[in-house]
């Protein structure tokens, strides 16, 4: 999608705000003891309560609203019976559509007590993707995004994974460009038009490299099983750089 009048803007604002709600709130309910099940009705009530539709129900058939990946999981989790510890890495992904149009958000969250490591990974995730964030802006480098991603990564010795893309939102919730690497990519020659949405959601790992689908069809697993956590924003490009939409508020 790209952004062509006030009126698309303040639509696609109403919808960020609403996801990122769901999201905060998600965010701020986990405890030892529950389901990723109890966890995702709270993101459902949020987003139907806000007269929003998930975003993976409404366009994949989704078995849940939200996708929660809990350890191993690292994408697109099915929220169900699983009981959250103390120690797991939780990540939360929530996407969803009002009034046609779709915007998309997430972050991992560390379940108290975990070690050092984690820590630094989840502070080091969502400085990842606000590098990715500052090569936003209209007439820019698409390219620019994962080279600078890519080099945050090498120089805190973190690796990447390298099939799980950024993407267009708006519209729908995966549309052109579909394919946004967030690590270093020389074949990448397009260039940021300004208006465009799109997604920052770089997947930084202590060892992990791909995703690999688990048995459920839906689930994606690290190759190899590392930590791996996962922020996004969704954002739109302006001659002044990126307007992140997905803000609570």
């Amino acid at each position: 999608m790209t952004i062509s009048n006030d009126g698309e803007l303040a639509q696609l604002e109403e919808i960020g705000r609403i996801v990122a709600n769901a999201l905060k709130a998600m965010g701020a309910a986990i405890e030892p003891g529950m389901t990723t099940q109890e966890l995702d009705r709270i993101g459902r009530d949020i987003l139907e309560s806000s007269g929003a539709r998930s975003g993976p129900e409404l366009c994949y058939g989704f078995p849940g609203a939200t996708c929660i990946s809990v350890n191993e999981e690292i994408a697109h989790g099915v929220p169900g019976e699983r009981r959250i510890r103390a120690g797991d890495l939780v990540n939360i992904d929530v996407s969803a559509e009002k009034n046609g149009i779709f915007a998309d958000t997430g972050a991992s969250f560390a379940v108290p007590p975990v070690s050092k490591s984690i820590e630094r990974l989840c502070r080091d995730g969502r400085r990842a993707m606000w590098t990715g964030i500052r090569q936003v802006g209209a007439n820019r480098p698409l390219g620019g995004i994962g080279q600078a991603i890519g080099e945050f990564a090498r120089r805190n010795r973190y690796t990447l994974i390298r099939n799980l893309a950024s993407h267009g939102v708006g519209r729908s919730l995966h549309e052109e460009p579909k394919e946004i690497a967030t690590w270093p990519d020389r074949s990448e020659r397009r260039t940021i038009n300004e208006g465009l949405v799109f997604t920052i959601e770089p997947f930084l790992s202590m060892g992990s490299e791909f995703a690999e689908s688990g048995d459920d069809g839906w689930t994606l697993l690290g190759d190899p099983k590392t930590p791996t956590v996962q922020y996004e924003h969704t954002v739109v490009a302006t001659r002044n750089g990126a307007l992140v939409v997905t803000l609570p508020g």
